[in-house]
């Protein structure tokens, strides 16, 4: 089975202001997706985008965290386990290279999970790894995805 996601991309030439020379234009995008409000994009700060826009790096952290959460809900009521409350406060490792190349070389999701019965802490904790062997944007990553989970009942 297959599904098909579309994106478009919009992005029109205009002076940055935080630099002298002509040659470097505002990184500031759009992404449309149809029937969602239009989400405004830039680089990084450190590669000289606006700060306060979401960048490709925070959406590609964002798509793990959320793909994670989703797939460990589902496999947590696949057990019986009741998630109460759910929090993560997930890093990406971006590596660049001299030639101004990068890629992630790990992320690490730091899922802090409340479930109801604390006499299934243990299995709610082994349930991330099943989870992220579900997980669609995990298993699309070229770099480890690691998890440091801890639960409490």
């Amino acid at each position: 089975m297959k599904h098909l996601f579309k994106a478009e991309a919009n992005w029109t030439s205009s002076p940055n202001p935080e630099q002298s020379a002509s040659k470097f234009s505002s990184k500031t995008h759009q992404i449309k997706i149809e029937g969602k409000p239009i989400l405004n994009v830039s680089a990084a700060k450190a590669f000289k985008g606006d700060p306060s826009l979401y960048n490709p790096e925070d959406l590609l952290l964002s798509s793990l965290v959320s793909c994670h959460m989703m797939s460990y809900l589902y496999v947590c009521s696949q057990n019986g386990i009741e998630v109460l409350e759910y929090s993560d406060n997930a890093e990406a490792t971006l590596e660049v290279s001299e030639d101004g190349s990068g890629r992630f070389v790990e992320v690490r999701l730091k899922p802090q999970v409340k479930i109801s019965n604390s006499d299934k802490i243990e299995l709610a904790l082994e349930l991330h790894k099943k989870a992220n062997q579900l997980c669609f944007i995990a298993n699309s990553c070229n770099f480890p995805v690691l998890h440091e989970a801890s639960c409490e009942g």
